[in-house]
């Protein structure tokens, strides 16, 4: 085995992480808002890097899959520590019978109407998850749990990525429109607006039109939907426990808790560790913000890893159907917003 090019491939993920994240900073500059998350960027570098160069040999593929893999787990860890379980108790408390039934909304329509297109179940599962939670942070976590493949990230990211970016230039303006409060607008964008930092765009766009500087309503229901991160990937281990043992790969004699015990993976287990320790305040505001760009960072060179392993004429030909079950699953889930805000206005204020 070539070691040089194993850890030079890693390096590049690396490189081409550090340099997705900094973009995020060149976007606010230029457009007063994140236009791509650093981890899109990353994952779109690599793969136009992946299709100019020639075949990839095994070394270098080597280090992609190691960074795809060891960084994403990485990146979920520390993300835990920016999440606290008493944010449900704070303003976004509100939010949650619609959270819940948005995620229960997103994976039902992304696994029924998955299937019916031909669409993978893993596929669907990461459509589900990332309209209905964070987007690629929700991709992130789920693809390591289910054994997604890299090409079925990849078509998780595309298939949400459009449908989030239309969502954060566009609700701002919708809201005034449809005359909706302050709390209004921070339902709809913080359930149905994927991406974090795409709702911190949205919000800020909207702060600007209200003349409200101070308004954060938006981000505090995101947050609280962010936290169910945690017990979603709690009940996929579960379910995918489940599933090994009616395959019998653990045997037949063995308990769900037993097959829960032998395939939870690890890093689940300290990501929720570490959301514990930050609801008990062991991170201060800067430790929490470091959090925050280091995973952004790791996620990022994560992406960098699978995008070498994707070809462009692999997404066009196999990724529309994916594409087209994002944009189905994300207006399912934005009507539900919509008309919670519209039927629940004298509840939401």
């Amino acid at each position: 085995m070539d070691s040089k090019k194993k850890y030079g491939a890693i390096a590049l993920c690396l490189f081409i992480g550090f340099l997705a994240t900094k973009s995020t900073d060149l976007q606010k500059t230029m457009f007063d808002r994140v236009v791509m998350g650093g981890p899109m960027v990353a994952l779109l570098v690599s793969m136009i890097i992946c299709n100019i160069m020639p075949a990839l040999d095994k070394d270098f593929k080597e280090g992609t899959t190691y960074s795809s893999k060891q960084f994403l787990n990485w990146g979920i860890i520390l993300t835990g520590g920016t999440l606290s379980f008493a944010s449900i108790l704070g303003t976004g408390v509100k939010a949650l019978p619609l959270i819940l039934f948005n995620i229960c909304l997103s994976f039902a329509i992304a696994l029924l109407v998955g299937g019916r297109i031909g669409v993978t179940k893993n596929t669907s599962v990461l459509v589900g998850g990332g309209t209905c939670i964070c987007g690629g942070t929700a991709i992130a976590t789920l693809s390591r749990i289910i054994k997604a493949t890299d090409a079925e990230i990849a078509f998780g990211m595309a298939a949400i990525f459009l449908f989030d970016t239309i969502s954060a230039f566009s609700y701002p303006y919708i809201a005034p429109i449809l005359g909706f409060t302050e709390n209004q607008f921070a339902f709809v964008a913080g359930t149905a607006i994927n991406d974090t930092s795409s709702v911190a765009g949205a919000q800020a766009t909207y702060q600007a039109m209200i003349g409200n500087p101070d308004f954060n309503g938006a981000l505090n229901v995101k947050l609280v939907r962010t936290t169910m991160l945690i017990f979603v990937a709690v009940v996929w281990t579960i379910l995918m426990a489940r599933e090994e043992k009616k395959s019998s790969k653990t045997g037949s004699n063995s308990s769900i808790f037993a097959v829960v015990k032998k395939t939870f993976p690890m890093f689940i287990l300290w990501f929720v560790v570490m959301a514990g320790l930050n609801t008990y305040g062991v991170f201060s505001p800067k430790g929490i913000s470091l959090l925050t760009t280091v995973s952004k960072f790791l996620f990022a060179s994560a992406l960098a890893g699978v995008g070498f392993k994707i070809k462009f004429k692999d997404v066009f030909s196999k990724g529309l159907k994916p594409i087209a079950l994002g944009g189905i699953t994300w207006a399912c889930v934005a009507a539900s917003s919509y008309l919670f805000a519209f039927a629940f206005a004298n509840y939401i204020g």
